[in-house]
C-alpha cells in the first residue's frame, strides 16, 4: 500500500502541472511502473492536448507492456476531444492500473473502469482519493452540476474590516499574499467583481504572473453603471470583459461597448439585483468552471445569501483600523442568529510573509 501510494503521489504531483491550463478538462496525471521502476510518465498539459495516460505510455514505449499504470482519475472510455484512453492502455499491453478516483461525470462514472476489467485488466481504486477530489474540486462540482465552483477571495484587517472609512483599502495584505492572489486568478476561468468595486478601484482583473492565464472579467453591475473608461473595459488584454447587467437595464452607449469586445448580458434580477444563481448557470453554460470573487461585502453576501460559495480564501492582516463605518467583508442583511451562521469546515491555515491565509468550506451550522 505504501507504494501505491507514493506512485499516486507522484501521479498527482504531475497532475498539479496543469493548473490553470486544462478547463473544462481535469487536471491528470500518470506513472508507468514496471519491477519497481518509473518507465513513464506525463500530465495533461492543456485542453486539445493529448491525455496523461497517453503521454506516459508513448515515454514508456514497449517497457509499459506488462507494467502498472497510475493515474488519479478514472481513464476516459468515450471520444471527446481525444480518443479514449482507455484503448490506449489496452493496446500498450498494461497488467494492472491504479486509479485514485472514478470520473465524477455521471454520464460516464465507471464505464473506463468497466472497459478496463473487459480487457482482463486489474483496476485498483481509492488510493489517495481524497487528495485527488480537492486537487480537481473546480471540476468535480462543474461536471457534477453544470455550475462554476465559486470561491470567495479577501483581505481584511485583524479587526476584520476589508477598507478604512473613507474606503483605503491599498494595501491591506502584504507583496507575499497578493502575488499567491494572481497564481490564484491564473488557476480559475473567471473573476467577479460587483460595480462598487470597479467605481472605487477600477481593476484590472489581470493575472501578472510570467506565463499566466487571464482569466474572464466578469462584472455584476445591475443598473449599468460601469463607465464607459474603466480598466476593464480594455482591448489591450487577452481577458474577455463579460458585463452582467438586469434584464430591464436600459444602455444607451451599448453598441460602443461591445464594439470595444465587452459582452453583455441581461440577467433577472432578484431582490433589486442580479440573481447570481443564474449568473452561475448562464457561465456553466459558457464552459466557466470556476469563479473567484473579488467584491465587495455586498456582493459576498449575495454569494451567500444564495448558498452559492463553495470555498473561502480569507487572508488576515497585522493591521487594526476599527472604525463603526469601515468595511466589512460580508454585509447585507447578515443572519440573525449564530446557529444560523456559515461555518467553515476543512480549514486550513498558512503563512504569507506578515500575513495568514485562512481557507475553508462554507456550511450552515
Amino acid at each position: 500500500m505504501e507504494l501505491e501510494e507514493h506512485y499516486m503521489e507522484v501521479a498527482l504531483e504531475l497532475a498539479c502541472r496543469g493548473k490553470g491550463t486544462t478547463s473544462p478538462n481535469p487536471m491528470v496525471g500518470a506513472v508507468v511502473v514496471k519491477q519497481g521502476e518509473v518507465v513513464g510518465a506525463g500530465f495533461h498539459q492543456e485542453l486539445g492536448g493529448p491525455h496523461a495516460e497517453v503521454i506516459a505510455l508513448k515515454n514508456a514505449g514497449v517497457r509499459a507492456k506488462g507494467s502498472t499504470l497510475y493515474v488519479n482519475l478514472e481513464p476516459c472510455s468515450h471520444y471527446g476531444r481525444t480518443p479514449p484512453c482507455t484503448e490506449a492502455i489496452i493496446r500498450a499491453g498494461i497488467k494492472k492500473v491504479v486509479v485514485a478516483m472514478q470520473d465524477p461525470n455521471p454520464e460516464v462514472s465507471g464505464a473506463g473502469i468497466e472497459k478496463l476489467l473487459s480487457s482482463g485488466i486489474e483496476v485498483k481504486k481509492g488510493i489517495l482519493e481524497e487528495k485527488a477530489r480537492q486537487l480537481n474540486e473546480f471540476f468535480i462540482k462543474y461536471i457534477s452540476t453544470g455550475l462554476p465552483f465559486v470561491v470567495l477571495k479577501w483581505a481584511m484587517t485583524l479587526d476584520g474590516k476589508i477598507a478604512t472609512r473613507t474606503g483605503d483599502s491599498r494595501w491591506i495584505s502584504g507583496e507575499s499574499s497578493r502575488e499567491l492572489v494572481h497564481h490564484l486568478r491564473h488557476q480559475v476561468d473567471g473573476i467577479i467583481a460587483g460595480i462598487g468595486t470597479v467605481l472605487k478601484d477600477d481593476p484590472l482583473l489581470t493575472t501578472r504572473i510570467e506565463e499566466g492565464r487571464d482569466a474572464a472579467r466578469i462584472v455584476v453591475d445591475t443598473y449599468g453603471q460601469m463607465p464607459r473608461n474603466a480598466r476593464v473595459v480594455n482591448p489591450s488584454s487577452f481577458a474577455p470583459t463579460l458585463w452582467m447587467v438586469g434584464e430591464d437595464t436600459p444602455l444607451p452607449l451599448e453598441k460602443e461597448y461591445k464594439e470595444n469586445g465587452v459582452e453583455i448580458f441581461r440577467l433577472p434580477k432578484k431582490d433589486d439585483r442580479v440573481c447570481l444563481t443564474s449568473l452561475l448557470k448562464l457561465l456553466g453554460e459558457k464552459e466557466i468552471t470556476s469563479v473567484m470573487v473579488e467584491g465587495g461585502g455586498t456582493l459576498n453576501y449575495g454569494f451567500f445569501a444564495e448558498d452559492l460559495v463553495d470555498k473561502v480564501y480569507a487572508f488576515v492582516a497585522p493591521l487594526i483600523c476599527g472604525g463603526e463605518e469601515a468595511v466589512t467583508p460580508v454585509e447585507g442583511k447578515g443572519t440573525a442568529r449564530l446557529r444560523e451562521a456559515w461555518k467553515l469546515e476543512n480549514i486550513n491555515l498558512q503563512r504569507f510573509g506578515d500575513d495568514y491565509l485562512l481557507t475553508g468550506y462554507p456550511r450552515r451550522r
